[in-house]
């Protein structure tokens, strides 16, 4: 699954957040280290178009308003596909406990 930088941006830093929430704050914040910075009302277009296409994907859940033709982002919550995601984009695999158990 190809995701773009924004997506992992959004991906990880669900995780760093309380119950796997990130703020529309946080979302912003992804522009400030970039060398070349859209103007501010594309910026908030290209991070709401992001986040649609990660809720299709259905790695996320939007938390907002939603008009007939214009989608309010305030908060995304991850889902437990996109924290399994989100993990391996770090490098961090959940590790099953296994137990040997003997056959007698």
């Amino acid at each position: 699954m190809a995701l773009s930088d924004l997506q992992k941006y959004i991906l990880n830093k669900g995780l760093e957040g309380s119950k796997n929430t990130v703020g529309k704050t946080v979302l912003k914040r992804f522009y400030i280290t970039q060398k070349s910075q859209p103007k501010e009302e594309d910026q908030i277009n290209i991070i709401t178009k992001s986040v649609d296409k990660l809720i299709k994907r259905g790695l996320v859940k939007g938390v907002g308003t939603k008009t007939a033709k214009k989608w309010f982002v305030k908060e995304v919550i991850l889902t437990k596909k996109g924290v399994k995601i989100a993990k391996e984009l770090l490098g961090k695999q959940e590790e099953l406990p296994f137990k040997n158990k003997k056959k007698i």
